[in-house]
């Protein structure tokens, strides 16, 4: 595949010595969106933490070439499900976006002007910058998800991984989202979105993994959630 910036290389995921996902190999490139369907307990969540170096895996991720350990992922936006973020601490939704930019502070661990802007900008690309003082405890879920998304954001990654991203977010924004991740592609920036809405995979994304246990299929989802393929991926394990 040209323009290569990912490749999952036999990745697989143990939990207490319990395989949740099987030897699974895929290669994503430059300016892609591709969504990532299964079941609940399929291996996805578990897949995207691989990826961002989340959790211990085996075989190797490959970013722009080169096997990566956890800490040289900076390449790599996470956004885990919301299940997954701490609501309870009353942290300033500025401060959440903020966090995306520390990649860029080195030494110093001091915010620029240049860092706030940004902050700032990617608030407004998803509709929350009349938020950005207020506390990410008072949001709603769906305002808590295009939080995290202006964080994955501001970090000027080269992939993004939204797990479920889109839940909780109402279809007029949903909409707005999708227009914003077409517009990351356009920079050469690749997203990756889980997602149960399979109706808005046919109708948005140009390609899709099928997610059980391993990834079971790769490709346009006109054919990946039809039929057959569609039953496979839901009823085998």
């Amino acid at each position: 595949m040209p323009g290569v910036i990912l490749e999952a290389a036999r990745v697989a995921v143990s939990y207490d010595g319990v395989q949740v996902l099987a030897p699974s190999s895929f290669a994503l490139g430059a300016g892609e969106m591709v969504a990532v369907v299964g079941p609940n307990g399929a291996g996805k969540s578990s897949l995207f933490k691989a990826l961002a170096g989340f959790v211990d895996h085996e075989g190797d991720v490959i970013v722009h070439g080169e096997a990566c350990h956890h800490h040289e992922r900076q390449a790599i936006a996470y956004i885990p499900q919301q299940t997954d973020i701490d609501l309870r601490f009353p942290i300033p939704v500025a401060d959440v976006v903020m966090a995306g930019r520390r990649r860029f502070h080195g030494a110093r661990m001091r915010p620029t002007d240049a860092d706030r802007a940004a902050v700032r900008d990617r608030l407004a690309q998803v509709g929350m910058i009349e938020a950005a003082d207020a506390s990410l405890a008072a949001l709603s879920g769906g305002q808590v998800q295009r939080v995290m998304i202006a964080r994955a954001l501001a970090q000027e990654a080269d992939v993004l991984l939204l797990d479920e991203a889109l839940s909780g977010v109402d279809a007029r924004r949903t909409e707005g989202l999708i227009d914003l991740f077409d517009s990351i592609r356009s920079t050469g920036s690749a997203v990756v979105v889980s997602s149960h809405d399979l109706a808005l995979v046919r109708s948005r994304f140009p390609r899709c993994l099928t997610v059980n246990g391993r990834i079971v299929g790769d490709g346009e989802p006109a054919t990946e959630l039809a039929g057959d393929r569609l039953e496979a991926v839901f009823t085998s394990r």
